[in-house]
C-alpha cells in the first residue's frame, strides 16, 4: 500500500489579480497539477514571499517550490531566508522539487549561479531533451514539451549536481543535486491560457517578436501530466 505524504508548497509569488479567474493562484495551479497523479498526498501552502516559511524542515515530508517574478539572486530578506531553508533541506536530506524560480533558487542556494539569459526570454512551449533517464521518470520519454516563462536561467550547477535535461534555449532545463533535490525550469503547472495571458501582458518587456513566436506555440500539446507524475514519484520514493 502506498503511504500518504505531506508536501509543503513554498509559494514565492502570487498570480496577478486580473489573471486569477483563469486558473486561480499558485496553490490552485499546483493542486490541479497534482490531483490526477497525487493519490494520498496533502498539500500545505506557505506564503514564502510574504515571510512565511515552515518552522522546521520536518514540518512536511517533502517540498515543492513555485515560480516567481523575482530573481534568485535578489537580496530581499525572504529570498535569503528561502535559500537558507533549502540549504537546511539539503542537510536534512529532505526531498525537494523547484519549478522555474524554485529551480533557480536550488542552484543559487547550494553554490551554483543564476543569470539573465543572453538569449532573452524563454517563453511559450519548448522541448527539453532528456540527457539521463532515471527510474522515477515513468513513463520514460526522450524529450518532453512544457510551457516556459523565464528571463533568468541556471548558468552554473552546484557541486554534486547531475544534469538531466537541456533545451535549445536553456542548457540547464532539469538537474538533480545529490539524490533528493530536483530543479525543473519549465512550468508543468501552467495551463496554456494563463501563460498566454501573461505573455500578452508582457509583450513589450519580452519583445514583440519573441512574444509573438511564443504565442504561436502556446496551444501545442505538452507533457505536463507526465512531468507531474515524475515529480510525485521523485518525492514519494525519497520519503522514508
Amino acid at each position: 500500500m502506498t503511504a500518504a505524504i505531506s508536501i509543503g508548497l513554498l509559494g514565492c509569488d502570487h498570480i496577478a489579480e486580473r489573471f486569477l479567474p483563469i486558473a486561480g493562484d499558485y496553490g490552485d495551479l499546483f493542486a490541479a497539477m497534482l490531483k490526477p497523479v497525487g493519490d494520498k498526498l496533502t498539500l500545505q501552502y506557505f506564503d514564502v514571499c510574504n515571510g512565511e516559511l515552515p518552522t522546521t524542515t520536518e514540518s512536511c515530508d517533502a517540498y515543492l517550490c513555485t515560480g516567481s517574478r523575482f530573481s534568485a539572486y535578489d537580496d530581499y530578506p525572504w529570498v535569503q531566508a528561502l535559500k537558507s531553508f533549502v540549504r537546511g533541506l539539503h542537510d536534512a536530506r529532505k526531498p525537494f522539487v523547484g519549478i522555474c524560480f524554485g529551480h533557480q533558487i536550488l542552484a543559487e542556494a547550494l553554490g551554483g549561479k543564476v543569470e539573465r539569459s543572453g538569449q532573452g526570454w524563454g517563453v511559450g512551449v519548448h522541448t527539453m531533451e532528456i540527457l539521463r533517464a532515471e527510474t522515477w521518470m515513468r513513463p520514460a520519454l526522450s524529450a518532453c514539451k512544457l510551457q516556459y516563462l523565464h528571463q533568468d536561467q541556471v548558468t552554473q550547477l552546484p557541486p554534486q549536481s547531475t544534469l538531466l535535461a537541456r533545451s535549445g534555449h536553456c542548457r540547464v532545463a532539469m538537474f538533480r543535486v545529490g539524490e533528493r533535490l530536483l530543479g525543473i525550469e519549465g512550468h508543468p503547472e501552467f495551463p496554456a491560457a494563463l501563460n498566454k495571458a501573461i505573455i500578452v501582458d508582457r509583450t513589450t518587456l519580452i519583445g514583440p517578436e519573441r512574444a509573438h513566436a511564443a504565442l504561436a506555440s502556446i496551444n501545442e500539446s505538452t507533457d505536463h501530466a507526465v512531468v507531474a507524475g515524475w515529480i510525485i514519484e521523485f518525492l514519494r520514493c525519497r520519503v522514508p
